[in-house]
């Protein structure tokens, strides 16, 4: 089964963190990979812009409008993902909590299952 982990950013939670916890997460991200990667679960991730980048395409009812930046006000952001493949949900959550947002107080992870996935792998 294929999940997908979001990373949940609070900016203002990354601002306050020590440089040895910023150095925690960088080498946690990278260390999870490297897991993921030798076990064959890990298939993809991304990390996203800031929210300030984003353009919005919503339908105005006479088609597509395009404006800038999100609408809905939030501290939090989507900032990046982790698409996995593994056994079950169980599996999907004890991978979540090995990624190091999991301990840091102020940012969460967003497990959801894949109901649809084309790769593009051909």
């Amino acid at each position: 089964m294929k999940y997908l982990i979001l990373m949940q950013v609070d900016p203002a939670v990354l601002e306050q963190l020590t440089d040895e916890q910023q150095r925690q997460l960088q080498e946690g991200h990278g260390a999870f990979m490297a897991e993921a990667k030798e076990r064959g679960e890990f298939i993809a991730t991304q990390a996203l812009a800031d929210p300030s980048q984003s353009k919005v395409i919503r339908s105005s009812g006479n088609g597509p409008e395009v404006t800038d930046g999100p609408f809905v006000e939030s501290k939090e952001f989507m900032g990046g993902f982790y698409l996995v493949d593994v056994a079950d949900e169980a599996r999907a959550v004890e991978l979540a909590e090995q990624i190091p947002d999991a301990n840091i107080p102020g940012l969460a992870l967003e497990l959801r299952p894949v109901m649809f996935a084309d790769l593009g792998d051909g």
